[in-house]
């Protein structure tokens, strides 16, 4: 899994039967590369395939990496399962459209079996392509008491399944992307560790009430964004330059901003529809102390668990999701939730790559 942070590779082994994860590690992107997945939205045809082939290149020396380092051979892994890098994702144009890139021949050229291009189809049906996590969540979790599984990445999406619940979920707006986007231009740090530079700062809560009027927020499920629905510009508008004088307010503002959004999609479009009393949280929004803690606050009827609670490792929840999908993919099995994304049926999401 490569993120809308585009700040690494994750890669996790996953053991089928019984399901379980195995060892996870991301694997950071020379600082190059990730300036490219960054802009490659403004890149022409020719660009976009040049990158598409370099990511492809790195994904497959990741995985050596990793066979390596996990003592394994590439004849005990059964299928690779590569969501790709989102490059656009435009669910709502007249010709709604998708484009995730990273090669897989690189990695099929190594001997591996690889199921990719995950969206597409889910699209042709009718659907928003995202969020497909969903069907994971009710995987692992569609038997128990019901849940809402949030997952902070780049865009923060949730799910809800458990016993009498019918498996739905979308994108809740902004996740680390903003943070990740201001901590990257004016810190010159990939992140806001532990969230410890929001901590200092004080929300702005005029901002943050503009920015909620966005028609997003209010919009039905289902429903999915792209990064780029928030990104520079957004920032721009709202707080201009930033700078050592007012990050922390700024970061501040986007951890609350990121929380409210949140909040309000589970006011709005969950607690009526389920009696879900815990949410357990994944990606790198989960290892933020402070976003967890703003949520925990926005939501006190809620018990905030980070997924690791449950023996899934927050850092491993997406890839793990795609090898899970992959694996049914290849054996002809249904690995889609189409109720999470609006599809019209259910079908096996991904092309196979031999």
């Amino acid at each position: 899994m490569s993120g809308t942070s585009a700040d690494g590779l994750t890669i996790t082994l996953v053991n089928n039967k019984p399901f379980r994860t195995l060892r996870t590690k991301t694997y950071k992107y020379p600082a190059k590369l990730q300036q490219k997945i960054l802009t490659a939205r403004d890149f022409n045809a020719s660009q976009i395939s040049e990158l598409s082939f370099e990511l492809g290149k790195q994904y497959a020396n990741s995985v050596k990496k990793f066979l390596k380092e996990t003592k394994k051979d590439i004849k005990d892994i059964f299928v690779v399962g590569s969501h790709g890098q989102t490059i656009t994702h435009n669910p709502c144009a007249k010709t709604p459209n998708t484009l995730q890139i990273g090669e897989p021949a690189f990695m099929s050229a190594m001997g591996l079996k690889v199921v990719y291009n995950f969206r597409v189809k889910d699209m042709v049906l009718g659907g928003q392509g995202a969020p497909l996590v969903p069907f994971f969540d009710q995987y692992i979790f569609g038997k128990s008491e019901p849940k809402i599984l949030l997952n902070i990445g780049g865009i923060a999406n949730l799910s809800v399944t458990g016993k009498g619940v019918k498996t739905f979920g979308f994108d809740t707006g902004p996740g680390n992307s903003l943070m990740d986007t201001v901590m990257q231009s004016a810190a010159h740090k990939s992140f806001d560790r532990n969230g410890a530079v929001a901590a200092k700062g004080k929300a702005n809560e005029k901002i943050i009430k503009k920015i909620l009027k966005h028609k997003y927020f209010s919009k039905a499920p289902p429903k999915s964004l792209d990064k780029g629905d928030f990104e520079n510009n957004f920032l721009n508008k709202y707080f201009g330059t930033v700078n050592k004088n007012n990050l922390h307010d700024v970061m501040a503002t986007l951890n609350i901003l990121t929380a409210r959004t949140i909040t309000l999609a589970v006011r709005r479009f969950v607690l009526n529809k389920t009696a879900a009393k815990e949410i357990v949280v994944s990606g790198g929004g989960a290892l933020n102390k402070t976003l967890l803690e703003n949520i925990s606050l926005l939501l006190p009827e809620l018990k905030v668990h980070v997924s690791d609670f449950y023996g899934i490792d927050p850092m491993a929840k997406e890839s793990a999701a795609f090898a899970l999908m992959a694996t049914l993919a290849l054996q002809e099995k249904t690995n889609h939730c189409p109720e999470a994304t609006g599809a019209k049926q259910k079908t096996i999401l991904g092309s196979i790559c031999l």
